[in-house]
């Protein structure tokens, strides 16, 4: 009997736990909490969920997961709403939401480092005062899918993964979700991190365009401008000059005379060499003097900590993964790509690139375990389908890429339409002057440069990690939104 008594229960446990893996194609969990944000105390609504996205023939070809943040007893449609993106391509919102301007925020030390246990923390510095946020997870990423037809056939992948097949397809989702929620009234804005940067360019535009929906705002952080990767390598190599002078000031790897000021009173001085006389020198090619060649490898040198013969052997267009590998060397340690105040150690301090990202392995350590935390327990939105913070999202189409273009028809076309760049100096991914290079060719007429605005932090690409980079970086969203409010002025130039 007691056999029989342990089969039936193994039975039972096994039918229990062996249903589908399916995210639910539209859903959502909504739970209440308080926080105190600046000294005052808010409550607020977060809503988990999935909303669907459909084809022409409105069938259901992919479910986005979102999480949604509104302030309670509030006015919604008046509110602000800020609709945020990471990037990737192929990575979930986890980094914004649970670092940056979201209602809670990792545990780490005050520079970003992983401590444990790991999990989540109230976010004194949220931006939810202000504005409600929603997080969106692209397909594949997160626990957002694409959904088989009645067929059991999966959409085509060409309808999500590309440039302008992600904008579109995201534009569409987020016509329907102003409309379920009832935020037409609301003044809008978009904030996208790395390639989020342009995903957000391209909606601007698209939104406009294609839904009819206008912006308030466009946040820009960290952003990756696949022109510049594209573009002449003149342009490309020498920009990152400023980068390596801020990663060698921070790993004291720079001249006493330099090293001895402030960051922020080299960096001017750098840029201006850089478009000045590195872009030439660099163009020139084999036809540059040995003379000119000479002087500036001395000066790059000069500003980036390495030896002036390795940058002679690499013709003046010196290799980021090189730079990453060779300047703290001598001590054997690597430095990080997306922030370079991180360490790595190499099985060989030979060659010309680190073995891993240190930064990124550190990052992953807090991130992974506290996001899965946070939406089961927290926010009692509860699957068994893997919340994915790196997606299959390849191939990625790069073809057509008019996303710095659709921003700035967005904003001619829209008065209102202000943007905000924020950057950090040890970012050496996507480089703080690449960004400034961006906003700058944008708009070359410099007509509208007046409704763009730069913050740099003494951080990398996630300079909201760093807690006084936080509060910095915060604050600078809430002022912008605040700029940007239309007063009750009309469009008009």
């Amino acid at each position: 009997m007691k056999n029989l008594f342990l089969l039936i229960a193994t039975v039972s446990t096994s039918l229990l736990f062996s249903q589908d893996i399916k995210i639910p194609l539209d859903t959502m969990v909504v739970t209440n909490h308080a926080i105190n944000i600046n000294g005052q105390n808010l409550s607020y609504q977060a809503i988990a969920g999935t909303q669907p996205i459909w084809n022409e023939k409105g069938e259901p070809t992919a479910t986005l997961f979102y999480t949604y943040y509104r302030k309670s007893n509030s006015e919604k449609e008046k509110r602000p709403i800020i609709f945020s993106f990471n990037g990737g391509p192929g990575s979930a919102s986890a980094w914004m939401h649970i670092a940056y301007t979201g209602p809670v925020i990792l545990n780490m030390d005050d520079e970003g480092y992983p401590v444990q246990p790991y999990g989540v923390k109230d976010n004194p510095n949220s931006i939810l005062d202000v504005a409600d946020i929603v997080f969106i997870d692209p397909v594949n990423t997160g626990y957002s899918r694409m959904v088989e037809d009645k067929d059991g056939k999966l959409p085509d992948r060409k309808s999500f993964f590309g440039i302008n097949a992600d904008i579109r397809y995201l534009a569409e989702w987020m016509n329907t979700f102003v409309t379920r929620n009832n935020r037409w009234e609301s003044p809008k804005y978009l904030i996208g991190e790395s390639y989020g940067g342009p995903r957000v360019m391209g909606l601007s535009r698209e939104l406009q365009n294609s839904q009819w929906m206008y912006l308030n705002g466009v946040i820009l952080v960290s952003p990756a401008d696949y022109k510049i990767y594209s573009t002449d390598q003149p342009i490309y190599s020498a920009l990152n000059l400023p980068y390596f002078t801020a990663a060698a000031w921070y790993q004291k790897a720079l001249s006493p005379a330099l090293q001895q000021k402030d960051l922020l009173d080299i960096l001017p001085e750098v840029e201006a060499y850089t478009i000045d006389k590195v872009m030439p020198a660099i163009a020139k090619g084999g036809f540059i003097s040995e003379a000119e060649r000479n002087e500036v490898a001395e000066k790059m040198s000069l500003y980036s900590g390495l030896d002036k013969a390795a940058i002679i052997d690499h013709n003046l267009n010196v290799p980021t993964n090189f730079f990453w590998k060779e300047l703290r060397r001598d001590d054997g340690y690597t430095i990080g790509r997306l922030d370079s105040r991180y360490l790595g150690i190499d099985k060989m301090t030979a060659g010309d690139r680190p073995d891993y990202n240190a930064e990124l392995t550190s990052w992953l350590h807090s991130f992974t375990p506290a996001i899965n935390y946070y939406i089961r327990e927290e926010l009692k939105f509860k699957t068994d389908i893997k919340y994915n913070m790196f997606g299959d999202v390849h191939p990625w189409d790069r073809q057509n890429d008019n996303t710095r273009d659709g921003l700035r028809q967005a904003m001619a076309q829209n008065p209102f339409l202000k943007v905000l760049v924020q950057s950090g100096y040890y970012d050496g991914a996507t480089t703080y002057f690449a960004a400034k290079y961006t906003v700058g060719q944008m708009d070359p007429s410099g007509r509208m440069k007046d409704r763009v605005s730069f913050k740099g932090y003494r951080s990398g690409h996630m300079m909201y990690l760093r807690k006084e980079d936080l509060k910095l970086a915060t604050d600078d969203i809430r002022q912008f939104i605040k700029d940007s409010d239309s007063k009750g002025k009309p469009a008009k130039y």
